[in-house]
């Protein structure tokens, strides 16, 4: 069970789960929430030539719905209700079906944060988590995944114009190099005000990557 949202890494999880455990046993959702046409294109092309069983759930009615009796927040507040959103859809298929729920979140975004708690970040495996956005735009072609969907720019469609890289403020080019070289302490070619920025975030997003504190008595 999955989100398909049209982006690669969605894209190469829907085909290494096919490969897993066959058709019959992987549900994709596709879940539009003010999404754009180009994405959902995009889902729908990955569903056409993999042959993948899938479901749309038009989720922007209760986005906004929301919307309306919730007070005002910025657009990262309300991004981040959209990624709920999709995630609580998806656990209820997943519930419904007793089906697990495969996360696509790589390697690079797991590391600086770049993503939503108890979001996309609430799943119940990460088959990409070892892998940096290069090394995912690799196996995707390997695996057949359509080109056009392997060089678009990645966004999480959260609102209007959203990229990861203008979000992020670092191209995944230059953040993958950065977090190869803080693994493996060698040395970095990018420059020091890049390096501590991924590094702070590493840093700040600890929290995200760590289940809930228990206090004890």
């Amino acid at each position: 069970m999955l989100g398909l949202s049209g982006g690669v890494d969605s894209a190469l999880v829907a085909a290494l789960a096919k490969r897993a455990v066959g058709r019959k046993r992987l549900l994709c959702l596709l879940l539009p929430c003010g999404s754009s046409n180009q994405d959902q294109q995009d889902a729908k092309l990955m569903i056409k030539k993999f042959g993948l069983k899938y479901k749309l759930v038009e989720i922007t009615p209760i986005y906004k719905s929301l919307c309306k009796i919730l007070p005002w927040g910025d657009r990262r507040v309300m991004g981040n209700l959209k990624a709920r959103l999709r995630m609580l859809v998806i656990y209820y298929f997943a519930n419904k079906l007793n089906y697990l729920v495969c996360g696509t979140g790589n390697k690079s975004e797991l590391l600086v944060g770049y993503f939503t708690k108890y979001g996309d970040g609430g799943v119940d495996i990460l088959p990409l988590a070892s892998l940096l956005k290069k090394e995912v735009r690799e196996l995707a072609r390997e695996l057949g995944v359509p080109r056009s969907i392997i060089d678009k720019h990645p966004t999480a469609g959260l609102w209007a114009g959203q990229t990861d890289e203008k979000e992020l403020g670092i191209s995944y080019n230059e953040l993958d190099s950065i977090l190869f070289r803080l693994e493996r302490k060698r040395k970095q070619v990018s420059p020091p005000n890049k390096v501590k920025k991924v590094q702070a975030m590493i840093k700040s997003s600890q929290h995200k990557r760590q289940p809930a504190a228990i206090f004890r008595p």
